[in-house]
């Protein structure tokens, strides 16, 4: 598929704090696109707006808040005049055993990964229908393959690329594009975070080759750049995981299976495992959610 340019375009990414948002921000704006940040850390925003090569801008709101993302998006098509391009980034995660999870984190990483996402297309599509644009939504190899002490990550995943594959089929004869984009792990804060707890860092380090790596996150974005000049239905952020879609039907009666065994191995340090949300970023979305309690 022929690439589209990305001079004079205007993007918005949600979590660019940091992350393949930050990385993906810098590079879509060395090719000549004005970008527009979303997240929570608005002065973590605006030192990355500050580092972009061209025009930008950052803005501060919640991905599950509607109205919040309503406003940005206003914002947004009226500072820049239009809006090409839209990046459905933003996620959390947490790990460990489901019975032993703490409820309100299990939910917050449906909230952000699976409702922020439908918020941030709802908001912006208006936009999108009027620049016959693109909708690349991120999700994961989580999406392909269950994992145990993954579930709300799992199942956020699965829920944005099923989402987001329906989306597909019910505005692209308006013109607008929508693909999804698959990470495995990925040098990020996010993945670093999940690391720091011995348990997940042991259990995924059994897993087989290549999904136990660890892979740079430069590569990674490059690939997601191609694939939004591509317009693509399909991102892979890693070579291999095209290769997973061909056997996605056959993991969960395996991982199901050795699942279990390796559950067992572990099952004596289950209960020492961090239940909150990991990374920095898992780190400012419970900073912002107490602090809108403590204003209510």
């Amino acid at each position: 598929m022929s690439r589209v340019g990305l001079e004079g375009r205007v993007a918005v990414v949600t979590g660019a704090a940091r992350g393949v948002g930050e990385l993906l921000a810098r590079k879509l704006s060395a090719r000549g696109a004005t970008v527009a940040l979303v997240g929570l850390e608005p002065e973590v925003l605006k030192g990355v707006a500050e580092r972009l090569h061209g025009e930008s801008g950052h803005w501060y709101a919640d991905v599950t808040d509607h109205e919040a993302m309503a406003e940005v998006a206003r914002e947004v098509k009226a500072r820049f005049g239009k809006v090409d391009i839209v990046v459905a980034n933003a996620g959390v995660a947490n790990g460990g055993p489901f019975v032993d999870s703490d409820p309100e984190a299990w939910r917050r990483v449906i909230e952000v990964n699976l409702i922020g996402s439908a918020v941030t297309a709802r908001a912006f599509l208006p936009a999108l229908l009027e620049s016959r644009g693109y909708l690349l939504q991120i999700a994961s190899l989580a999406a392909i393959t269950p994992a145990p002490m993954m579930t709300a990550y799992c199942a956020s995943k699965s829920g944005v690329e099923a989402y987001a594959h329906s989306l597909r089929a019910e505005v692209g004869y308006k013109g607008v594009r929508v693909g999804v984009g698959y990470l495995s792990w990925t040098d990020t804060d996010m993945v670093r975070g999940s690391d720091q707890d011995d348990v997940m860092r042991e259990l995924r380090g059994r897993l087989p080759w290549p999904t136990n790596k660890t892979y740079p996150l430069g590569p990674a974005v490059d690939r997601l750049v191609a694939g939004i000049e591509r317009r693509s239905s399909h991102v892979y952020g890693q070579w291999w995981l095209r290769g997973m879609q061909g056997v996605r039907g056959y993991l969960p009666a395996l991982i199901g299976t050795v699942g279990q065994r390796e559950m067992r191995r572990f099952a004596p340090r289950l209960g020492g495992m961090t239940k909150g949300l990991v990374g920095a970023g898992g780190a400012a979305d419970e900073t912002e959610r107490n602090t809108v309690r403590h204003r209510t």
